[in-house]
């Protein structure tokens, strides 16, 4: 499958509403909370236009008559508007944030759950700081539409209408010239909203790019010193900041035109209103109340228009990052269970290989009618040259991969035909590149087998004699480690890693490369130790030091995707073949 690289734009498909609408699904648990929040907000709106209907009272009525008492009546209930108006506001806000904050955290589970589950093919064709970006800064950029946008678009188009009935209401004539500016509005927002959409969608792109780059220029920061590269991954870095940097101004830049362009067609109607308005009022056709009342639903008429206009910007930004959550959400995993799926019973370590064909891309078979059986606490050898197919033949038995054609047998039952969870519960996995997580050395060990106790934990580091460096520590099994195990050595990482397999006591156990990294005389305290927990355990290792293997009870030879030579140590030695000379290029090395 081909990669995509730091540099490389994602491509996805063109903006699809039913993103937007998928997204507001989210709320439904939350729905007695958003009607809460917009009868509050309907409260505030009323209250809030109730202002300039007052004030023509005012005007017409009280000051013209010089009514003073009436004066200060109506004053007092302008107050308590206002007071109505910023405490409906003011829950309105506290209520939909932690709402949202609710919303946030859903999606976001729900998207590191599905990754969780996805197969390598995945996570072999992404750079992992793009499905970062993904789980985080796309979820968080909608937080605005979740929290506010759907409940102000209610509020917004509530406080139009009821304005224009107000507005209608007071002066029907002055009310259509104030409208007569609408069909230009309509046309600068449906000329922009592409251009806007399209401009979104690059900043997230770019973003996504330039965060791919720095995980990967983080994770290999020592490969960076080491080579003296600081230089030019510097210059890279900052290519792709200016990159992100002109996306996002050039975005910002279309998104904020509207706003302006709204307040001149405001301006022009505002304009329009007055020159007529003064005529009306000298002929005596409506009162100074009524047109100064006018004039302030006018500019109140165009607010919900100009948020509704910032709402379709947020809008666009928010399915822009849609579009990017719902195509992870939507990748269906590769490697999943059959229909009638059922657990793995515990395994008592009978393994078969039949006519098993596997290729990683099309057309280029890594495994060609691969055919072999282990009987139950068989230890297995593969050697061979690298990319010869050693661990390609892992990764199909704990089914990292699925096989193209043929079938995997342990006791007897398809391994496409039992549960992947079950599957590898009961297979141990020593990786030459060990990952050890931040946090205590104990919790470490205890990470392929959660219900182990301390003491079991401590057995394990000590059969494969990780228990004396472990208590030399600072805090001893919970000295804190940071991530990957930076504080310890390449060897102690391992020795952990090999505790925390053994820990698992799997019915069938896989050392790929396990004591790679292991100094020569605590390797041989290890292969003491693995010959115990070998013992009555099928188990299969791969190893490039054929030292390590000879006691193996059968060494398979691994070319080219097939297995040209089988036997025990002794058994190729004699037959002078292709594990001969592998081994005694490798012993005259060491020689």
């Amino acid at each position: 499958m081909a990669r995509n690289r730091y540099f490389e734009d994602e491509k996805l498909e063109s903006f699809n509403p039913h993103h937007i609408r998928r997204l507001l699904k989210y709320l439904k648990p939350y729905k007695f909370k958003v009607l809460i929040a917009v009868v509050l907000m309907a409260v505030a709106a009323f209250s809030n236009l109730m202002g300039p209907y007052l004030t023509k009272v005012a005007i017409d009525k009280y000051i013209g008559t010089g009514d003073l008492q009436g004066l200060l009546w109506i004053s007092l209930v302008y107050i308590t508007l206002l007071v109505i108006n910023a405490v409906c506001v003011r829950y309105r806000v506290i209520l939909m944030s932690k709402t949202g904050h609710k919303v946030i955290k859903n999606i976001r589970k729900e998207i590191f759950e599905h990754i969780q589950n996805l197969s390598f093919n995945y996570f072999d064709s992404k750079p992992a700081g793009k499905i970062i970006v993904r789980v985080m800064n796309n979820v968080n950029s909608l937080q605005g539409i979740l929290e506010n946008g759907l409940i102000n678009i209610i509020t917004d188009l509530f406080k139009f209408v009821a304005i224009l009935i107000i507005m209608f209401s007071l002066h029907f004539r002055l009310t259509m010239i104030a409208l007569t500016v609408m069909p230009l509005l309509v046309l600068v927002v449906f000329l922009m909203k592409k251009r806007i959409r399209i401009g979104w969608r690059k900043v997230q792109k770019k973003n996504s790019n330039l965060n791919a780059y720095i995980h990967e220029s983080i994770t290999g920061m020592e490969i960076t010193q080491a080579f003296v590269r600081e230089d030019r991954n510097s210059n890279i870095a900052e290519d792709l900041l200016e990159d992100s940097r002109e996306s996002w101004m050039h975005a910002v830049m279309l998104s904020h035109s509207v706003f302006p362009m709204v307040i001149v067609i405001n301006t022009i109607s505002v304009i329009l209103m007055y020159l007529v308005g003064m005529n009306y009022l000298t002929q005596g056709i409506i009162t100074i109340g009524t047109l100064i009342a006018l004039l302030q639903y006018v500019w109140r008429l165009w607010q919900p228009i100009i948020n509704l206009s910032n709402f379709y910007n947020q809008l666009l930004i928010a399915g822009s990052a849609a579009e990017r959550i719902f195509d992870v959400l939507d990748t269906d995993a590769d490697i999943v269970d059959a229909p009638q799926a059922i657990p793995l019973p515990p395994v008592k370590g009978e393994v078969e290989f039949k006519d098993v064909n596997f290729s990683y891309e099309e057309d280029i078979r890594i495994l060609k009618d691969l055919n072999f059986k282990v009987q139950p606490g068989e230890t297995i050898a593969f050697v061979g040259a690298t990319g010869a197919g050693k661990s390609t033949i892992i990764n199909l038995l704990t089914r990292f991969y699925d096989i193209d054609t043929g079938s995997i047998l342990i006791d007897g039952i398809d391994i496409q035909s039992v549960t992947i969870k079950s599957l590898r519960e009961q297979i141990g996995i020593m990786m030459q590149d060990t990952f050890i997580f931040s946090g205590p050395i104990m919790d470490n060990i205890k990470y392929g087998n959660l219900d182990a106790s301390d003491e079991e934990a401590i057995e394990a580091a000590k059969t494969v004699y990780a228990h004396d460096f472990i208590t030399e520590l600072e805090d001893g099994y919970q000295t804190e480690v940071n991530e990957r195990g930076s504080r310890l050595s390449v060897g102690q990482r391992q020795l952990i890693s090999f505790a925390r397999t053994i820990l698992s006591n799997p019915g069938i156990l896989i050392l790929d490369e396990a004591t790679s990294s292991i100094d020569t005389q605590t390797e041989i305290l290890v292969q003491k130790a693995t010959e115990a927990v070998l013992e009555g355990r099928t188990s299969f290792v791969i190893a490039h030091r054929l030292s390590t293997i000879r006691n193996a009870d059968r060494i398979m030879v691994i070319d080219n995707g097939e297995i040209i030579e089988t036997g025990s140590h002794d058994q190729l030695m004699d037959s002078q073949g292709a594990y001969y000379e592998l081994y005694k290029a490798q012993y005259s090395r060491v020689i």
